[in-house]
């Protein structure tokens, strides 16, 4: 692909790769996960070489994951902080959705969608990590109740975090010029100034 000198870097390279270990961690937890959550999603787990190897691989893999989260968290937490702005964008939510984002509130480098999800996700990962370690009884041995209640929770946060990242990829498919970002690391400055217009300003000092 060709791009454009005068693009804008929104991603480093380790940041991108942060950011694929985690999505490739959490398709592959996704599908082991429901591989046991229910009799009909079962021969998902043959992408793991069997229901033993799945289940062996899938707490690993989410060590993997929050280790890898962490690491998103640590460098965008502060970027992902909602003020005023954001909540007013929240607010008017709907004309985005309509297609009609011209007129909305200035946004940072994240607007106040995207900060949400961001704070969802962590919210989610965090459930599922000590959840998931009450219920790693190859390792740790929890209390029946504490298993039980484990159990619930990690369904719970699992389904609500599956729910969560189809939102963001449909987001990031329907806003043209997005998913460049995480494949390049650079989006166009047009798409920049429509979307985030604060950032375009910060990076350009226009």
């Amino acid at each position: 692909m060709i791009r454009d000198p005068k693009d804008l870097q929104r991603y480093t390279a380790s940041e991108r790769a942060n950011h694929w270990v985690v999505g490739i961690c959490f398709i592959l937890l996704a599908l082991s996960g429901l591989a046991f959550f229910h009799p009909a999603f079962f021969p998902l787990s043959q992408f793991f070489g069997g229901p033993v190897w799945a289940r062996i691989l899938h707490p690993f893999i989410g060590v993997v994951l929050t280790i890898s989260f962490l690491g998103l968290f640590f460098r965008f937490w502060k970027l992902n902080r909602i003020g005023a702005a954001d909540r007013e964008w929240l607010s008017r939510v709907g004309e985005m959705v309509n297609g009609d984002d011209h007129g909305m509130p200035e946004q940072g480098k994240y607007n106040g969608g995207q900060k949400v999800m961001f704070w969802a996700l962590a919210v989610c990962v965090l459930l599922l990590f000590v959840s998931g370690i009450l219920l790693w009884r190859a390792y740790f041995s929890f209390p029946v109740d504490a298993v039980r209640l484990g159990a619930v929770v990690h369904a719970a946060a699992a389904a609500l975090m599956i729910g969560f990242i189809l939102v963001h990829v449909y987001a990031a498919i329907w806003v043209k010029g997005t998913i460049r970002a995480m494949w390049y690391g650079t989006v166009t400055r047009a798409w920049a100034k429509q979307h985030h217009r604060g950032w375009y300003r910060q990076v350009t000092g226009k």
